[in-house]
């Protein structure tokens, strides 16, 4: 019974962390839609003018759903690794290379997504006439900027749920094991 519970709440973290990951893909394809365009730009002389849209709270909810779905997947592979209580106290916790190597590819491709996507938003948002984004300039978002942050998160999730599948089946299998020498 206490295995089908597990289950269960594996299956709702799990679906936690794709629901999280799509909205931050989707949040980061309609961002592209809506960043600003060359017309939207206003120039008078050195000065420029960039109004905010809605591309900047787009932005804000994909970093955001990519946050919070690396850290629930990160507590959830972390918890996976850890042996029970009688183990931990006496022997050290197992790291199979396969999920050290997602999680660390998961990490690398987060801060990469978590740049971009925080670069683009920024960028996003309203700039004033002589301040603009960066040294009194105004910055348009490139093409693609956008889509490429939003295929990284999804390869962010993807790498932390893959991590976090053979986490928990090496630790199933290790359960597994335990049942039947003590079977036998």
């Amino acid at each position: 019974m206490e295995q089908k519970h597990r289950r269960y709440g594996f299956m709702f973290i799990f679906s936690v962390i794709i629901s999280l990951g799509l909205v931050s893909f989707i949040s980061c394809i309609v961002a592209e839609t809506k960043k600003p365009k060359r017309k939207d730009l206003k120039v008078d002389g050195k000065l420029c003018y960039l109004p905010g849209n809605e591309a900047y709270g787009f932005g804000i909810a994909a970093l955001i759903c990519l946050s919070v779905a690396q850290i629930i997947g990160n507590m959830l592979i972390c918890r996976n690794l850890c042996c029970s209580r009688e183990k931990r106290n006496s022997y050290k916790c197992k790291k199979p290379i396969a999920v050290t190597t997602l999680l660390v590819f998961s990490w690398i491709s987060f801060g990469v997504a978590v740049i971009l996507i925080g670069a683009a938003t920024s960028m996003s948002r309203r700039q004033k006439y002589g301040r603009g984004w960066l040294d009194r300039e105004c910055y348009l978002v490139k093409d693609g900027v956008f889509f490429g942050s939003g295929v990284l998160a999804l390869v962010t999730i993807g790498s932390n749920l893959g991590s976090a599948i053979i986490s928990t089946s090496k630790t199933q299998v290790e359960q597994g094991r335990r049942v039947h020498a003590q079977i036998g």
